[in-house]
């Protein structure tokens, strides 16, 4: 695999650093306001779901697949059994079919790309030397890649698009004993598996003079073994039929979403045979490790934002780097509590509205910690 590299040395001035950080303030302001109601939203998004998960256990009436019983017209069901169907799904630019619920292309471009590792030094005066290493390399990616972006384009060009773009196909009707699945309940199937593809396949004349079938995928490009910029391999995927496990309201013979009194709306499939209460209790551990992902988004926001708006006291203090490094040290401490102390806050708020119990509690810890961290700074200001 070829590969080099670039390297250019920049300065920037203490003044060019002032103003950097003073644009930096506003970004961090953005940053900073946008992590609040983003917290709050999730947390009463997370309740909801919740409540609704709960209630829909506690309706949800499992019914066999073999026939469709009118008398649960509307209600929450369970169903299990295997997602069949007749449809053969075919790929015609490749000459490629499959009977399966899904059928999917899989596409991949050699192209260069483009990896940057940067080097800053303060120095004497408040300004910064950079060091910047653009490092460019040949490798296989599933997404076009842009050369026009790179530092250093020339030499290094890639194709502006594939030659053959990746898609999927999905059988029209997806049976469930004697149900029908809806179109967004066949979209979470998920069951992929590599397609096996037999050498006698016949493929379109089109494609005969300029792709060969090798190691179960067509290669476009003169040599597998040496490939060059632009050559590309499609391989395939199927979905095929699979027991599947499926909780949602029944309309007619087929699925819509439930919705509960909540506020939410339950739309479950699962892959293999599981019962209800497993199910639900798996969409409540997705809701949970969701919220934790969230709340921790939320939270980061908060400490670049701040970061961001604090960033022009340490840059002021570069004119002496240690001073700098001392005060950027201090700041982005003060950020870090800041934004615990905020987030806790603003999650403590938002279960008083909507988890008042749990939420005033909490709402006591947050005060504690910032009445404590108020303590500490005024002991270390008195110690100074």
């Amino acid at each position: 695999m070829s590969n080099d590299s670039f390297t250019e040395v920049t300065n920037e001035s203490w003044f060019g650093r002032i103003g950097g950080a003073i644009k930096g303030v506003i970004v961090g302001v953005i940053l900073f306001a946008v992590a609040f109601p983003l917290l709050f939203w999730n947390e009463g998004r997370a309740v909801t779901r919740y409540k609704t998960l709960k209630e829909g256990g506690g309706a949800v009436v499992s019914v066999a697949a073999e026939s469709v019983d009118a008398a649960n017209a509307g209600k929450l069901v369970h169903v299990t059994g295997k997602a069949m169907t007749d449809a053969t799904l075919k790929d015609s630019d490749f000459g490629v079919s499959a009977q399966a619920l899904k059928l999917k292309r899989v596409v991949e471009m050699y192209q260069w790309d483009e990896t940057k590792e940067s080097k800053t030094q303060k120095k004497l005066g408040g300004g910064t030397e950079t060091v910047n290493t653009y490092n460019y390399a040949k490798k296989w990616s599933g997404s076009a890649i842009s050369s026009s972006d790179f530092k250093k384009p020339s030499g290094h060009e890639n194709p502006g698009a594939f030659p053959y773009e990746p898609t999927q196909f999905t059988a029209d009707k997806v049976t469930l004993g004697a149900f029908t699945l809806s179109s967004s309940l066949v979209g979470m199937i998920n069951n992929f598996e590599p397609l096996s593809i037999g050498s006698d396949s016949l493929q379109p004349e089109p494609l005969t003079n300029k792709a060969k079938l090798q190691s179960n995928s067509f290669y476009i490009g003169a040599d597998s073994a040496n490939p060059q910029v632009g050559d590309t391999r499609v391989k395939f995927e199927v979905a095929r039929p699979a027991e599947v496990s499926v909780i949602a309201k029944q309309t007619g013979d087929t699925f819509e979403p439930y919705v509960a009194k909540a506020g939410g709306s339950i739309e479950l499939l699962q892959m293999g045979i599981q019962s209800s209460a497993a199910m639900i209790q798996k969409a409540q551990e997705s809701n949970a490790m969701l919220t934790w992902l969230l709340r921790l988004v939320g939270f980061v926001l908060m400490l670049i934002g701040l970061n961001l708006v604090f960033k022009p006291f340490s840059v002021l203090a570069d004119i002496v780097p240690i001073f700098g490094s001392i005060v950027g040290f201090g700041t982005g401490l003060l950020a870090f509590l800041l934004a615990s102390i905020l987030s806790l806050l603003t999650i403590a708020i938002a279960w008083v509205v909507y988890r008042p119990l749990l939420g005033i509690a909490l709402l006591v810890v947050a005060v504690g910690l910032t009445v404590a961290a108020a303590g500490k700074f005024k002991s270390a200001r008195k110690t100074s």
